[in-house]
This record gives structure tokens, sequence and C-alpha cells, in this order.
């Protein structure tokens, strides 16, 4: 059998049991490089060698997990949560309800996607900013899973198409560079530009799920307990509440986060922008320099799977290299397609579909997938933007809709304090629907257009 898919399938059912994703990665890859006529000892030797293709991403989830914990201790999160839940007040009348249930979407969706590129904390707030909305939420019969998609949306349509934060990370640091090193043997070159431009269009498949997530599926009231024990996450965990933040801690907080954006788009470093942030939050007095290692063991604590899955994943990808079994099934798909340009397209997609759903992070599948699909897309004739489409689609089909995904974790982590929100049917079953299939037919149409 070839190698790649023995590999594939084993990670793929280990995920899927549950077993860690680090630990499925690196047995596929023992067993993928077995299969593929490696000895024990060149199937270590090449995922070691694979790893240190992924030590940049992780050390820049570090530094950007350092930078999220320094802002959090600005108190600027809490003071957002505190204004929202004011601004929303106590409305009764139905077009008031109507106005504050728009308003508070439209704050989630846009607190959610700024989480990815404008004040890069991933996750990280949504157990604090969430939680104090759910009565007002329940007040408005407001269905959490139209809540569960915006946030959801938030989470992965922004670094899928702005290059900046998190976009950067997927964009440049994992998309582009593994396109390009997949690509260099078969003389594909693609540019910085290429990818968001790319990408463009199965953001806009995501777009529509959302319009039709809110004004359709989940338009109708869904009602909720009010008498549920809600309380926020800081509250639940024994944590006090922070003391509303000092008007200079809030302002080097702004100077900070435009710091750290700016640096990072004129030298492409997210490394450099975290670092000069976190800098710039000590010499506000947010906290001590001497608290800097403390600061980076939280945030490494908080982004350190990640990093990890991301390692394991490049020496997964070298170790499918070296068997040299890649070529093998570029032949034996070529063979299989023929020349249906528009069913290779396809079956990539679901091919993508069914790796990160497994995996649960399109961040970490990128180098597996982009080592299989590039020479595909080569040998059937696509253009780099439809490869970039192809890869970049089929990675982060599983992302929104995967029960293993930040993307769908986070929502319910914030959404389930009063246990009235179930993980799989109001968080994964919601957005895959309205995610995934889109996704799958904008990517299709974009790699067949462009």
């Amino acid at each position: 059998m070839n190698a790649v898919i023995v590999a594939v399938l084993v990670m793929v059912a280990l995920s899927l049991a549950r077993v860690s994703v680090v630990f499925a990665l690196v047995v596929g890859a023992l067993v993928g490089g077995v299969v593929g006529g490696l000895t024990l000892e060149q199937t270590l030797d090449a995922f070691h060698q694979g790893v240190g293709g992924g030590a940049q991403v992780a050390l820049a989830y570090a530094t950007l997990g350092a930078f999220a914990v320094a802002i959090s201790r600005s108190g600027l999160p809490d003071l957002l949560a505190k204004r929202l839940i004011a601004l929303l007040g106590q409305e009764t009348s139905a077009a008031q309800q109507l106005r504050v249930k728009t308003l508070l979407l439209t704050a989630v969706l846009l607190v959610a996607i700024s989480s990815q590129n404008l004040i890069p904390v991933h996750i990280a707030f949504i157990p604090i900013l969430i939680p104090p909305l759910l009565k007002v939420m329940n007040q408005l019969n407001l269905d959490r899973r139209a809540v569960a998609c915006a946030l959801t949306f938030g989470l992965t349509a922004p670094y899928m198409l702005l290059p900046v934060g998190f976009g950067a990370i997927f964009l440049n640091d994992i998309l582009l560079a593994n396109l390009n090193s997949a690509g260099e043997p078969l003389g594909l070159e693609i540019t910085r530009g290429m990818v968001p431009m790319a990408m463009a269009v199965p953001v806009g498949g995501m777009a529509l799920g959302l319009a039709v997530a809110i004004f359709f599926s989940y338009r109708k009231p869904r009602h909720y307990n009010n008498n549920a024990d809600v309380v926020s996450a800081n509250a639940h965990e024994g944590h006090s509440v922070p003391q509303e933040p000092h008007t200079l801690e809030l302002v080097m907080s702004g100077v900070a986060i435009a710091a750290a954006l700016g640096l990072q788009l004129y030298s492409g470093s997210m490394i450099l922008g975290g670092l000069v942030g976190v800098a710039l939050l000590s010499l506000g007095g947010i906290f001590k320099w001497r608290e800097a290692d403390d600061l980076f063991t939280s945030g490494m604590r908080m982004m350190a799977l990640i990093g990890f899955i991301m390692i394991s994943a490049a020496g997964f990808a070298e170790v499918m290299k070296t068997t040299g079994d890649i070529d093998a099934l570029v032949d034996g798909a070529f063979a299989l397609f023929g020349d249906n340009r528009g069913l290779a397209a396809l079956v990539m997609l679901l091919v993508g579909l069914f790796i990160t759903l497994g995996i649960g992070s399109s961040f970490s599948t990128i180098p597996i997938i982009a080592a299989i699909f590039v020479p595909l897309a080569v040998q059937f004739g696509f253009s780099p933007m439809a490869t970039v489409v192809l890869v970049g689609t089929a990675a982060a089909l599983g992302d929104a809709g995967s029960p293993a995904s930040d993307s769908t974790l986070g929502p319910t982590s914030g959404l389930n304090v009063d246990r009235q929100h179930d993980h799989i049917w109001d968080s994964v079953v919601p957005t895959f629907i309205h995610y995934n299939l889109p996704l799958i037919g904008f990517g299709w149409l974009a790699a067949m257009m462009l």
C-alpha cells in the first residue's frame, strides 16, 4: 500500500479516537516510514530533520501567547465586556430587542475578528467576554447557535484572508512557505500577494454561510432557562475581578498593539512584533519586567499544544517526502482521474476535509497536505492561484466544524457555562453545515476559475 495513504489513515484514525494529535502524528509518521521502505532509524532521522521546519511557527505562537497574556493583564478585555453590557441595557420592545440582538451579534463578530488580526489573543477573549453576556442573550431569546456561528466565522475567516496577526502566520509563514517548498522542485513559485487574493473566494463562501445562519437558520427565538447559574470564567475559577484599568494602561495597550502590528507588517515577523509589544506593555507598568519569565511561561502554556502539533506535522511531512511515495500517489491519482480536473479538485478538497476534521487545526495540516496536493495540482495543470485555493481551502475545512478545533471548542467554552449549549449539536454541526459546505463549493469554483 502507499505509505502516504497508510500514514494519513493511521493519523486520522488515532485523532478521531481522541488520542493526542501529537502522538497520532508521530505514530503515523513511524508507520508510514516503515511501510514506505525506510528503516526505523531512517524514519526517525527524517522526522527530526523536518521538526526544525516547524520551530519558527512554534516560537511565533509562544511569543503571541505572551503578548495575549500581557494584554489581558491590562484589563482591556474586561473593560470591553462591561461596556457591551452597559450599552445593551434592558430593552423590552420587539423593535428594541431586534436592535439589541443585531448590536450584540455585530459586537461579538467584530471582537472575534479582532482576536485574530488586530488584537491577536485567539480564543482567550471568549471566557472573559461571553459568559457575562449570557443573561442578556437569555432575555432576548437569542439562539446561541447563531452566536457560535458568528464566533467561529470570526476565529477562522480573518486569518484565511488578512495577512496580519494569526493571518500572517497562516498565509505567509505556513501556507506560502509550504507551497513554495513543495513547489520548488516542480518550478512552482507563489508570491506573497497571490495568497490573500486566492483565498478571497472561499472566504466569500463562509460569509454567505454566516448570513444564512443568522438571518434564516437561527433567526427564530430560542428559549433558555433564565434561572441558570451564569458566572464568569474568572469567578468560576476563583480569580478576583480585575480593577478598572488606568488611562495610561489603556493608552499603552493601544500603543503596544499598534507597534506590534506595524512591526509585523514591516518586517513580516510576528516574533519581533510580539516582543516589542510585550516590552511596551512592561514600560507602561502593566507588568514588571522581572515578571517576563512568568508571562512567557503562561503564554507558552496557552499556545504549547498548537506549537507542538505544528512541529510534529512538519516532521510527519518530511517523512512522507523521504519515502518517495508522494510521487507514486501523484501518478496513481493522475491515472485514476485522467484529465478530469473538476473531479480531481473536488477529491482534493474532500481529502483535506477528512484529514483536518481528525486533527482539528488548519495550521498544522498544511505541511502534510501541501506535500501531497502541490505535485497533484501541478500535474493536473492548475494555475499557481488555483493551487493556493486548493491547499488553503482543504486545510481550512476542518477548522470550522471539527469537534477537536479551537474554533468550535472556544465558542462552546463560553456559551455552555450554564450547561445549555451542546458542543456537538449547537457548535460543531451548525458550523460544519454553514461553513464547510460553502467552503467546498466556493473552493472548487475558485480552483476551476482561477
